[in-house]
């Protein structure tokens, strides 16, 4: 079984964890943890950029010069792609960029993700985070004794006030990120140096994605 030390908010050791070896123990597959990295950001692409073809740009119905006699190459309309203010040869269209992948490859990847993050000692369990107001600076203290700067945050998805207070608290410092285990995705666990998990979300995500 494997296990994974965790903390209280001071970066104090208090006891340890079981991880269940299917998530946190299976063996790192790379290329599909990069093939679903490319899957989410291809369909985070907004694809809305447009240029307009040589039969979209206005103008250019009458020909510069007559085709002979003039010495220089024959041109028939300015609005060519070669012409300044011309139009695009092979111009950008709104599109969809997005594709799907199947189930089993999204989960086998963020599982390499997670398993990753504690063979590279980078999964941080907290007790609990608990914040009765929103206090950044709290935040930032203990973000400093764990001497963490760019990490991702995770909390249960409770609805109570002090998960919402932990989440403002964290908002607004930078190369922090919080997320519940329902928004959980590889991109983000690849995307930041630390994975920080209270306990209680770690056993839901270990309930969830067994």
């Amino acid at each position: 079984m494997v296990k994974a030390a965790v903390y209280n908010t001071n970066a104090e050791v208090i006891g340890e964890i079981e991880l269940n070896e299917d998530i946190f123990g299976v063996d790192v597959n790379e290329s599909i943890v990069h093939e679903v990295v490319v899957n989410q950001l291809a369909n985070l692409r907004q694809g809305t950029k447009s240029t307009l073809t040589r039969a979209e740009v206005r103008g250019g119905g009458k020909k510069p010069w007559r085709q002979k006699g003039t010495g220089r190459a024959r041109q028939g309309s300015i609005r060519s792609p070669q012409w300044k203010g011309g139009g695009i040869v092979f111009a950008p269209k709104p599109r969809d960029f997005s594709y799907t992948l199947n189930k089993k490859e999204k989960r086998l990847a963020l599982k390499s993700a997670l398993t990753s993050r504690l063979l590279q000692n980078k999964l941080i369990v907290i007790s609990e985070i608990k914040m009765d107001n929103i206090r950044t600076k709290e935040m930032q203290i203990m973000l400093d004794k764990f001497k963490v700067s760019k990490a991702l945050l995770v909390l249960d998805n409770g609805d109570d006030k002090t998960c919402k207070n932990v989440i403002l608290s964290a908002r607004n410092i930078p190369g922090i990120k919080t997320s519940g285990i329902n928004t959980l995705n590889v991109y983000d666990i690849m995307k930041y140096d630390n994975f920080i998990v209270t306990r209680q979300a770690i056993e839901k995500i270990q309930e969830v994605y067994v």
